[in-house]
């Protein structure tokens, strides 16, 4: 089985003590690639030196995530902006916009989000998205900034049917799954099938949303076999299925 991860943090220092053996696990799991997306400016150093450890596999992303925005966003932009003309990256993220916890940096995440939108179209590269609580702002956005032009992944999907339909609506995205969909709690199950497969990636996460049976500890990219399961009884099809087809996907979308 050839599984690509297409959203984790194992730079951080959750794996510090044991990330070969993470490696190994999730190489004989069958994840073949992982997409690793950057969340600030402290997190760029872990970042490159786990993609230059394990570079046929680890492929970083660049942004600033929405909670990590403050008053100070637009010098921490420029740093991340400068690190685009130093090394490859395969998409601007994670970025977006989260009114879950605070709302009181709400404006300057989405000028934020908006700036890196516009990334993306001058580096002609994909989006990781991250919306929670938060699915209006960032639609409204992506029309703003130019829809038609972009392109990427709503990073954990696990919104309302109306938020899906409306994000299908956006062709040129796809949606990441991840542990989610094995808590008993997902109802997004009853309707995820309304999106057609070539529309679906897989990620972890990891460290977090971990999957059953393992809620509760520490995830990573072994686990994503779980979420390939779930997936497979959703859909009706074979887990080889959807192993192929989101992989596929995946690598299209980052050119992995």
């Amino acid at each position: 089985m050839y599984l690509v991860d297409t959203h984790s943090h194992i730079y951080s220092e959750e794996f510090d003590a044991d990330i070969q053996e993470v490696m190994q696990r999730a190489s004989e799991a069958g994840v073949q690639k992982i997409c690793l997306p950057n969340i600030d400016v402290a997190s760029i150093e872990r970042l490159h030196r786990l993609c230059d450890r394990f570079p046929s596999i680890c492929f970083p992303m660049m942004g600033l995530h929405p909670t990590e925005v403050d008053a100070d966003y637009p010098r921490h932009l420029a740093l991340l902006r400068a690190q685009f003309a130093q090394r490859k990256y395969i998409a601007v993220g994670e970025i977006g916009i989260d009114l879950y916890w605070d709302t009181t940096y709400q404006q300057q995440q989405i000028e934020a989000f908006e700036t890196q939108l516009q990334w993306c179209i001058d580096l002609n590269l994909p989006v990781s998205i991250h919306a929670r609580n938060a699915f209006p702002q960032v639609f409204e956005s992506l029309r703003k900034v130019g829809a038609n032009k972009l392109r990427g992944i709503f990073h954990s999907f696990g919104g309302t049917r109306e938020e899906l339909e409306e994000t299908l609506s956006f062709p040129h995205f796809l949606l990441g799954i991840n542990g989610v969909i094995t808590y008993k709690k997902a109802n997004f199950k009853d309707y995820l099938a309304l999106a057609p497969i070539n529309r679906i990636v897989l990620e972890t996460d990891a460290p977090y949303l971990t999957p059953v049976p393992f809620r509760g500890k520490r995830n990573e990219s072994a686990y994503l076999k779980y979420v390939v399961q779930h997936l497979a009884e959703v859909y009706g099809v074979s887990e080889e299925t959807i192993a192929e087809e989101t992989a596929k996907n995946a690598c299209q979308m980052f050119e992995i």
